[in-house]
């Protein structure tokens, strides 16, 4: 992918996250709902129409996040270039921001790694046990599988291990 597209993601991912922060907490689930047929759109002009359908129904109560949205709309649309299930994982960042607690959280317990290979397999330790039952983890699996392909297939060249997906 070029740098625009690794640029628009970052630019989205800002905007989600700024968009979160001017909702209200009781619209979240309305507004993720409503939100979702913009980024998973498959075209630029798919998703305008899909931001004027979303700037109908909110525009009264939530007129910022509709600027927020116009704002970033020319930096947005390289951003549809990506697979929808890059998409999606952008734009949804409860699953990225757990994971990333419970990074955190090992970070934080260990104190100090003595080499960069200690710390990844910390790193690696954290991430195979995310579900130490082992109940789960077929579930855990199932949901970043396509995730996982999508960034392999788009990514190959930054993606390690990428030939063996």
């Amino acid at each position: 992918m070029s740098v625009d597209q690794d640029s628009a993601a970052l630019t989205m991912r800002d905007t989600v996250l700024q968009m979160w922060a001017a909702l209200s907490r009781r619209d979240w689930e309305a507004v993720k709902r409503d939100i979702k047929p913009i980024y998973t759109a498959p075209s630029p002009d798919a998703a305008a129409a899909a931001l004027d359908e979303f700037e109908e129904k909110w525009g009264a109560k939530h007129g910022a996040v509709i600027r927020l949205w116009r704002n970033a709309w020319n930096e947005f649309t390289p951003f549809l270039d990506y697979d929808v299930e890059i998409r999606t994982m952008i734009c949804s960042t409860n699953a990225i921001e757990s994971l990333n607690a419970r990074y955190r959280r090992a970070v934080r317990a260990r104190g100090h790694f003595p080499t960069e290979q200690s710390a990844m397999k910390c790193l690696y330790l954290v991430t195979r046990s995310l579900d130490p039952t082992g109940t789960g983890r077929a579930r855990w699996t199932m949901r970043w599988k396509p995730v996982i392909n999508a960034f392999a297939i788009t990514f190959g060249d930054r993606w390690p291990g990428a030939e063996t997906y």
